[in-house]
């Protein structure tokens, strides 16, 4: 991360409060309200789009990735316009790690790739419509979200080296770091097969 430039007081503000509008469980939300039933008993349990998807409803997610994506986008841009690009890199991270780790939920998060695309989107444009790019060419070829995912996520920091824009590097490493380790069942079941393909109930 860049060096420092807001005061620590500040910045430890930015992270309580980034990592409180990450926490909040938009894929739960959006399918309570749509009368959808209970995320956590349907498909994997996950509270991500790819889970909302299983319900049948496209529209519940297609806010849920809008709303996940867009907590992460918000907290980054809320802290870069009231302080300086540190704060926005800290908020960006502990949105996500509100995502992963939401104290609403105990702890029990989703797998963040929604909210890393929407981090990145407003961290650096280019580099989130590459990702972003990535992911939707993956998927498209091979319909399956976590395939799409993992290679979205371990392209960013080759994205931030052609784009010459380093200083976003170790926090991009943190997050696909975390990224995978999320996704390690999916690595489990994509080395044997029997991952589910986009759409699947």
């Amino acid at each position: 991360m860049p060096y420092i430039e807001t005061s620590q007081s500040m910045l430890l503000l930015v992270a309580v409060l980034s990592y409180l509008l990450g926490s909040v469980p938009f894929g739960m939300v959006v399918t309570r309200m749509m009368n959808l039933g209970n995320l956590r008993d349907i498909g994997s349990g996950n509270i991500g789009t790819t889970n909302v998807l299983r319900t049948g409803n496209k529209k519940a997610a297609a806010l849920t990735l809008i709303f996940d994506a867009g907590k992460g986008a918000l907290a980054v841009l809320i802290a870069r316009a009231l302080f300086a690009e540190d704060a926005a890199q800290l908020a960006g991270l502990s949105a996500f790690l509100g995502h992963l780790f939401p104290i609403w939920l105990k702890l029990h998060g989703g797998k963040g790739v929604a909210t890393f695309l929407g981090l990145m989107l407003a961290l650096n444009f280019w580099i989130g419509l590459l990702c972003c790019a990535t992911w939707l060419v993956v998927a498209a070829i091979l319909r399956i979200s976590s395939m799409a995912a993992l290679v979205s996520v371990a392209t960013s920091p080759i994205w931030m080296i052609m784009l010459q824009d380093g200083g976003m590097l170790i926090l991009s490493l943190i997050l696909t770091i975390l990224i995978y380790a999320k996704h390690w069942p999916n690595v489990r079941r994509l080395r044997a097969g029997t991952e589910p393909k986009i759409g699947a109930k």
